[in-house]
């Protein structure tokens, strides 16, 4: 088992169970040191895609699943890391049950660039669904986001 530490959508146990059965959330946390940006819009995307940036004056919410290599592949595909638009980076995740080094996802394109309000929308949902603190959901859901136009 390796750790996975989930900051967007993946944050939700249910979509995570769905998209890697065999690996139990455990525990979740604050990856310090980092912020959540969003970038990639020139992808194609109805806006851009989370991802997180160092950052020392920050923090973000993360869930922590334990993965086993079965669902790797899996969790891959899910988080395009097979293209190549994302890639794997070990970070120090802190928990109340002590520091636990985790993978994750970062974005491998330029920062900026708004996400569409459907996609903000699930990534709150989601941060609410892993218990994140409501302030933290709530400033989600407050963040500027892309017009659709309508």
């Amino acid at each position: 088992m390796t750790a996975y530490a989930a900051y967007g959508t993946n944050l939700d146990p249910a979509r995570m169970g769905e998209r890697c059965p065999h690996s139990p959330l455990q525990t979740t946390g604050w990856l310090t040191g980092w912020r959540l940006t969003f970038g990639g819009e020139e992808h194609g995307w109805d806006g851009a895609l989370a991802t997180i940036v160092q950052d020392p004056l920050e923090q973000v919410f993360v869930a922590i699943y334990d993965v086993p290599q079965q669902d790797v592949a899996s969790l891959d595909q899910w988080e395009s890391a097979d293209s190549g638009l994302y890639r794997k980076v070990k970070v120090r995740v802190t928990t109340l049950i002590g520091e636990v080094v985790a993978w994750t996802y970062v974005l491998d394109a330029y920062e900026g660039g708004l996400p569409s309000a459907s996609y903000l929308g699930v990534l709150a949902d989601a941060a609410e669904a892993a218990d994140a603190p409501a302030d933290y959901v709530a400033r989600l859901r407050r963040r500027d986001c892309r017009s659709t136009g309508l």
